[in-house]
């Protein structure tokens, strides 16, 4: 599991529920307090839900290959169907499988923005634009620029080597990854993230950018790796942050 560099949701006037559940920390964000209510409850049970499977399949949760998910509920099919497509073990994507799953309750309860965090996944599914910094530990572009979603549903998620406390093969400051759903945004970063290393740093940025693209379902990718970016796919506007709260177009 990699819970690294946080992105903040930053919609127009949101309502947000903070929740903290087990390892699961972030909030969610809707237009609707009912919805907002529905989505804190997905993520609690579809997260007792997998505790009780991990009690009877240890392996789901150490392994760091993929492995196939037998008479698994909804979370643990997610978490091993995005790790079997980017080639990692299931808990990398833990976080994005949860947040899918509670903005999909979210819209089944009548929300027209449902967007939740976890840890630095981000699932969201909107009527309108919204604007996602992100943060990466203490390095320059961090806080300072992010981007403006306007194509949903996405998932966004942020892998690190170097600001988590999450383990990782790779020493990137940052790989985020927009695809179809934050279960496999959050594995495809993961998978990214672990080849971002050594001292020819501009091929190691061109390394995670190609095994991100790699991943059926990747839509696009950004690398930060020692003060070098690198960028693949098919991106979101690019937007400068304000720290002090104001978003500008860049």
């Amino acid at each position: 599991m990699e819970v690294p560099a946080t992105l903040s949701v930053d919609p127009k006037r949101p309502i947000r529920r903070l929740f903290a559940e087990w390892e699961s920390r972030g909030a969610v964000v809707s237009d609707s307090a009912e919805a907002a209510e529905a989505g804190v409850a997905a993520l609690k049970r579809h997260r007792t839900e997998l505790k009780r499977y991990i009690r009877s399949n240890p392996v789901f949760q150490h392994s760091f290959e993929p492995i196939s998910a037998v008479d698994a509920p909804a979370i643990a099919a997610r978490m091993a169907e995005a790790a079997e497509k980017a080639g990692v073990g299931p808990m990398a994507a833990v976080a994005g499988a949860l947040a899918d799953l509670a903005v999909e309750a979210m819209l089944e309860a009548g929300a027209k923005v449902a967007v939740v965090e976890d840890g630095g996944e981000v699932a969201l599914a909107s009527d309108r634009p919204i604007d996602i910094a992100l943060q990466a530990g203490e390095t320059t572009l961090s806080k300072w620029f992010g981007f403006r979603i306007s194509q949903f549903p996405i998932g966004v998620a942020t892998s690190s080597g170097v600001y988590s406390h999450a383990f990782s093969f790779g020493d990137a400051e940052a790989v985020t990854i927009f695809a179809g759903d934050a279960a496999l945004a959050d594995a495809a970063a993961t998978a990214a993230c672990n080849i971002v290393f050594g001292s020819d740093i501009e091929a190691a940025v061109k390394r995670g950018v190609e095994r991100a693209l790699s991943i059926s379902g990747v839509e696009g990718v950004f690398v930060l790796y020692r003060g070098v970016t690198g960028t693949g796919g098919c991106l979101p506007e690019i937007i400068r942050v304000d720290p002090n709260g104001g978003v500008e177009t860049g």
